[in-house]
């Protein structure tokens, strides 16, 4: 699926080509208005038809990076590529989702130039694995004109990449994304502070703390913008905290997402003499919301401080000899999380800008923070703290933290993250509704990995478990069963740990549940259930005894008793193929089985007297031995 305009009108017709060859039955499908999600979903539902035949979609919207009319910082690609999963699950779509790139992301030196517009739909595809794992398939980037084999092989991993997610094709081969330990920085290096250096968001709670810094570390003038100035709230006090530090402090107002007020602002301080060395653009806008709640509005004021103000300061500052040209983005960039897609989209931009100057030859360095203890939605939400700490992020005291900016911008990198991570805790929850293959070579997660090895699947347990409980249960105890369910896992989102404090009819917005906290009671059911649950759980179902009765409706659907002998079996069987490595043809081949046998079972029965029994017959009369045999010889067939 692809929009007509931009450059996915000449990528589409060499990727349906390459898809058809390899033998795959397309349906290209060009839609005029991808951003009118109504409309979008209504052609949808009539083009695609019968929507349980469909295997994948992949989108070529995201490689659109001319901006929405009136909206500079958002493009085309990120607007349609939010409308697009919007739509899906308006029209009941549930194949995954693949979204197509071109140059978002560097693999290496040589991959030539980055394009920090297509990289806003990594962010945003990150939280989208998050938000919606029953559908959504991954990320795929393609080098600038790719040939042949690179079409070739993303046909293959269309047809099958496993948990890989986020991928890259380059003539050298495949890659896949991974987060993995920074290299220690050299004793004693550090960038030091000299000259004039603008702040931006310089009133904030991060900034405010960055002014102090950098009068501690010498810098001649710090110049803090913001869009209040002076008049923001503690803008005067801080000016006269600072004032004895000989440090020459200014707070003026400057909306840095504003070009023209930013060139004035950098022609004033130049013609005056400042030597302006540096640039912290810590300015952004936060608005958490899960995507089926985000509009282009919403992104587009999201984006503008974070990334027209990147742009902005890139621009009006490029002639200059800059020694730091920092940006302040976030872990939901590099990671993913929940409820913050637009927050992500901006943070993975950063990132990538931060390559983009790089190449140009120019100083960059983008910092993806963890949460602050100060700032952003700390300020407002006394249980910010807490409910980070469940889920394995300690938030950063800011005055503690700041110090590293200057190892981090002496070292050699375009962009790290900094946070507290307590990997036992973060893994599993990043984890929980899919696998995350971006976070298994952290050396604490290989070694959470080979525990849970040892251990056995607890998740996998834990949903059996669930099963074979509910097949033993009356309506009236498996009822009760799945309210006290609701109410314990909803009591430990919030962080109580008596049930007492979740009423039963008592909704999920008076008991302070938000975006961020309905996705996380998802999460818990979800693995508790092994249901697969929309991330709109406890805002379509606002009450525990509601959220129960549909969970009593899903039960039903998944637990018929002459299927719980064989949910066991496939229980068993998935263990089995999770703990099996083979190379890509086996996989093949394995995978063609699978489907072999689904497509017999969903035959209708042969009647008749003399009729053979139909797979589906096969497997409800077999023992639990004779259904293992069974798969066996399927999967052992050539």
């Amino acid at each position: 699926m692809g929009s007509t305009t931009g450059a996915s009108a000449e990528l589409a017709p060499a990727v349906v080509h390459a898809m058809r060859a390899q033998g795959a039955d397309v349906l290209h499908c060009s839609v005029d208005d991808v951003l009118d999600r109504v409309t979008l979903s209504q052609e949808l539902a009539g083009t695609l038809g019968d929507r349980t035949a469909i295997a994948g979609i992949l989108s070529l919207c995201s490689v659109d990076e001319e901006p929405v009319a009136g909206t500079p910082e958002l493009t085309n690609g990120l607007a349609a590529t939010v409308t697009l999963v919007q739509a899906l699950g308006d029209s009941a779509v549930a194949a995954p989702l693949w979204c197509l790139t071109q140059g978002a992301v560097r693999t290496n030196g040589h991959d030539g130039s980055i394009s920090p517009a297509q990289s806003l739909v990594w962010g945003m595809g990150r939280v989208a694995a998050l938000e919606h794992p029953e559908r959504w398939g991954g990320l795929i980037d393609l080098a600038d004109a790719p040939d042949e084999r690179a079409l070739s092989r993303l046909c293959g991993l269309l047809a099958g990449a496993g948990d890989e997610d986020q991928l890259a094709v380059r003539p050298g081969g495949v890659f896949a994304r991974r987060l993995v330990p920074a290299p220690p920085v050299g004793s004693g290096r550090s960038w030091t502070p000299k000259g004039t250096v603008l702040v931006t968001g310089g009133t904030g709670a991060i900034g405010r703390q960055l002014a102090r810094r950098l009068c501690g570390d010498g810098a001649e003038h710090v110049v803090l913008l913001s869009r209040r100035g002076a008049d923001a709230p503690g803008a005067a006090d801080l000016i006269q905290e600072l004032e004895g530090s000989g440090t020459r402090i200014t707070v003026t107002a400057c909306d840095v997402a504003d070009r023209d007020a930013l060139d004035g602002l950098v022609a004033r301080l130049t013609a005056d003499g400042d030597r302006i060395t540096a640039v912290l653009h810590a300015a952004g806008e936060l608005d958490d919301a899960v995507m089926g709640a985000l509009t282009p509005e919403r992104l587009a004021a999201a984006l503008r401080a974070h990334v027209g103000g990147a742009r902005n300061l890139h621009e009006v500052t490029q002639g200059l000899d800059l020694t730091a040209f920092v940006m302040f983005s976030g872990i939901a960039g590099t990671v993913g999380g929940a409820g913050q897609g637009a927050f992500a989209a901006a943070s993975a931009y950063l990132d990538a800008f931060a390559v983009h100057r790089r190449s140009l030859g120019l100083t960059a360095t983008s910092i993806a923070w963890g949460p602050w203890a100060e700032g952003g939605p700390a300020t407002s939400d006394d249980t910010f703290a807490e409910r980070m700490s469940r889920r394995g992020l300690t938030v950063l005291p800011t005055a503690s933290t700041l110090p590293a900016l200057g190892r981090v911008v002496a070292q050699d990198g375009p962009s790290l993250l900094i946070a507290d991570i307590d990997w036992a805790l973060y893994g599993p929850s990043v984890a929980s509704v899919r696998p995350s293959p971006l976070i298994a070579d952290v050396p604490q997660m290989r070694e959470l990995a080979r525990a849970a090895e040892e251990a056995g699947d607890g998740a996998a347990d834990s949903a059996a478990g669930f099963r074979r409980t509910v097949a033993e249960l009356s309506e009236a105890e498996l009822g009760q069963m799945l309210l006290e369910l609701v109410r314990t896992e909803a009591a430990g989102t919030l962080g109580h740990s008596e049930i007492e404090a979740v009423g039963a009819k008592r909704p999920f917005r008076d008991l302070g549940f938000e975006s961020l906290t309905a996705v996380e009671l998802r999460n818990r059911l979800s693995t508790r259930t092994g249901l697969r649950l929309p991330v709109t759980l406890a805002f379509d179902y606002p009450t525990p005894v509601a959220l129960a009765a549909f969970l009593r409706t899903e039960v039903g659907e998944n637990t018929e008793p002459q299927a719980v002998p064989v949910l066991a079996e496939l229980d068993r069987l998935e263990e089995a193929l999770a703990s099996f490595s083979a190379d890509r043809t086996a996989r093949h081949r394995i995978g063609a089985r699978l489907r072999d046998i689904l497509s017999g079972w969903d035959e209708e029965p042969a009647t008749g007297d003399g009729a053979s029994a139909t797979v589906a017959e096969k497997l409800q009369a077999a023992s639990a031995d004779e259904v293992l045999a069974f798969i066996d010889n399927e999967l052992g067939a050539s």
